[in-house]
């Protein structure tokens, strides 16, 4: 079992930064991949953000150039820099992690809204 705690959303201008983090615990030596997901009202989760030793990092489209993810070596640890954030980027972020087992967690979400 993996425990995810987020923190770091809230409210900001466009134009604006934000970071969020995500805390793992448990069976951290499971871990394969991590990553962010995110879900706006009315719309499908989807894929932010992954990083993974053998798979290295992936970020949708849309935010290429804007967030970056990075975690610890111990993969207790994992963050999203998003930067240079627009009114499309509001919805849920979910930290996420794939075990070797292809055993999925997610943590609670946190909101992200940007907005004047």
């Amino acid at each position: 079992q993996v425990q995810l705690v987020e923190s770091g959303g809230g409210l900001v201008q466009p134009g604006g930064s934000l970071r969020l983090s995500c805390a793992a615990s448990g069976s951290i030596f499971s871990i394969d991949t991590m990553g962010w997901y995110r879900q706006a009202p009315g719309k499908e989760r989807e894929e932010v953000a992954g990083i993974g030793d053998r798979t290295g990092t992936y970020y949708v489209d849309s935010v290429k150039g804007r967030f970056t993810i990075s975690r610890t070596s111990a993969k207790n640890m994992v963050w999203l820099q998003m930067n240079n954030l627009r009114p499309e980027d509001t919805a849920v972020y979910y930290c996420n992690v794939l075990t070797y087992r292809l055993d999925e967690y997610w943590g609670q979400g946190t909101q992200v809204t940007v907005s004047s």
